[in-house]
């Protein structure tokens, strides 16, 4: 398993790099995929890690979560958005987590948690800067980067792995993530796989409020960088416009990037291209390293 994963992101790198950068890879990284990270309902999460072996110091360190509105997709599947950080010469770490199909919510927000609460545990054996992490995930991994840098332990969703402290994020790039769960439960904005998330609980509500990037905007919580397609047809639009305007509101740092006509995703390459620039820029303004 390890060297058919290794092959595919030589191959996937070759293709989106120069030709000299597959050899500079495998050269630099160590491949780890499928750690066991928490054993969850019988369920073991994984996470495949990127490390930097050639350095001896802590590297920042991007921390993926995959979309699929909590009830499908994979890390696999999403690994193109993790290419531009290791061509920064960033570590990675690629997340799972337990779909609707296994456990429905809140156990994806508890499950990521937990990948955090791991990386920190994990920070001085695989060169990883706790001081310089950064999340991101696309449309329901967008919302777990959220939950994930945002919510507190105070909030109890990460008693599945008791342990060390959970780091404070340097940052969370949002690629279309849902901000407000309640709202995609009912009326105009119902969308199928919040209802299959959500399940039949008679506190769906409450619990959707618990699980909403929205409820834990306060002063202090990591900056944020917010992308989405002014007509995106499976996350409102309008998700991102009111958490833009509660992180102002609480005077936490934050960018949002709009991707005019876009939809969910499938960004043309030109777009592509400055949504990663304007990612980079907003690194850099965390005094993060990009290149």
């Amino acid at each position: 398993m390890k060297s058919t994963l290794l092959l595919l992101v030589l191959e996937t790198l070759a293709a989106a790099q120069s030709p000299n950068w597959t050899a500079e890879f495998a050269n630099h990284y160590a491949t780890q995929p499928n750690i066991t990270y928490l054993v969850a309902n019988n369920y073991e999460n994984k996470l495949d890690l990127y490390e930097r072996r050639d350095v001896p110091d802590a590297q920042p360190t991007l921390i993926y979560i995959h979309g699929g509105g909590w009830t499908g997709g994979t890390k696999e599947a999403g690994f193109n958005k993790v290419l531009p950080y290791l061509e920064m010469g960033w570590n990675v770490v690629n997340v799972e987590y337990r779909l609707a199909r296994v456990s429905e919510a809140p156990a994806a927000v508890e499950d990521c948690l937990c990948a955090l609460r791991w990386v920190a545990a994990n920070a001085k054996a695989h060169h990883i800067d706790v001081n310089r992490l950064v999340l991101t995930g696309d449309s329901a991994g967008g919302h777990l980067a959220l939950t994930t840098g945002m919510i507190p332990e105070s909030a109890g969703l990460d008693r599945e792995c008791p342990g060390v402290p959970l780091p404070k994020v340097a940052a969370i790039v949002d690629w279309y993530g849902i901000t407000d769960v309640n709202d995609l439960l009912d009326g105009p904005n119902l969308r199928n796989y919040a209802v299959q998330w959500l399940g039949s609980s008679p506190a769906r509500a409450e619990t959707a409020k618990r699980l909403s990037p929205l409820e834990y905007v306060r002063p202090g919580v990591p900056p944020v960088l917010m992308i989405h397609g002014d007509a995106d047809p499976t996350v409102p639009y309008q998700h991102s416009i009111r958490l833009k305007a509660a992180l102002d509101k609480a005077g936490v740092p934050n960018d949002f990037f709009t991707v005019p006509g876009g939809k969910h995703g499938g960004f043309s390459a030109e777009e592509n291209v400055k949504v990663y620039a304007a990612i980079k820029q907003f690194l850099k303004k965390q005094n993060l390293p990009v290149r």
